[in-house]
């Protein structure tokens, strides 16, 4: 038998601009670390809730920080994050629907997530699009290429025990590793768990990983 392959879970929400960061970095350094990379939706609120944490929007200098910082870091992470108009009525509606349709894609569609997800951070986080109405969601996942039917039964599917039941497993589990925001990578490795928390840990990830770490936007591998 071969050795075990390592495994990065991210547990991320579309709420969390640096969530996208975090994703898009891990979807280049996936195939270059030869790690296994497990997409966990979870709920940021209940995240912040269980922890004590405050968002951003509830403290107008780390509001203030974030615009200039994620306007710095579109730049240098090639990823076209923008800064909403209205951030604390974005943070009010929440993302709870969201992070339903992407739990139940999960489970149905995993090959799809990936796409899905970043259609709603484009939504959000790009172009200051709604995220909570149902054709919102169902806009992301058709522009995402799911058949409109498809993404009408994974909606419907949202308002099941089932899916409700495992957004809030994967948020307690996120928990468990001592979330306090979103997003965290989770690294297995050698039999020792590292949880890290943002989008700006890459580079300690890759020494955990003992691999290289080349930037957010890693130099196309020659074929």
């Amino acid at each position: 038998m071969g050795p075990l392959p390592r495994t990065l879970e991210l547990f991320y929400d579309v709420l969390s601009p640096y969530s996208w960061l975090g994703f898009e970095v891990l979807c280049r350094y996936q195939k270059l670390w030869n790690v296994q990379l497990r997409l966990r939706p979870a709920l940021i609120a209940g995240i912040m809730k269980d922890s004590g944490n405050l968002s951003p929007a509830e403290i107008p200098r780390k509001t203030q920080y974030m615009r200039s910082d994620l306007q710095r870091l579109q730049q240098l992470f090639q990823v076209p994050v923008r800064f909403p108009k209205d951030f604390s009525g974005l943070v009010g509606k929440g993302s709870l629907s969201a992070m339903r349709f992407l739990t139940a894609v999960n489970a149905e569609q995993p090959e799809m997530l990936k796409k899905v997800s970043r259609e709603l951070w484009m939504r959000i986080w790009s172009r200051d699009e709604d995220i909570t109405e149902p054709q919102s969601i169902l806009a992301a996942a058709e522009r995402a290429g799911m058949s409109a039917e498809d993404a009408r039964a994974l909606l419907e599917k949202t308002a099941t025990p089932q899916v409700k039941n495992q957004l809030r497993e994967t948020t307690e589990a996120a928990c468990r590793y001592g979330a306090f925001g979103l997003p965290i990578t989770v690294a297995h490795v050698d039999g020792q768990t590292h949880m890290l928390f943002g989008s700006d840990r890459m580079e300690l990830l890759a020494h955990l990983l003992g691999e290289k770490w080349m930037g957010p936007v890693p130099p196309a591998l020659n074929a």
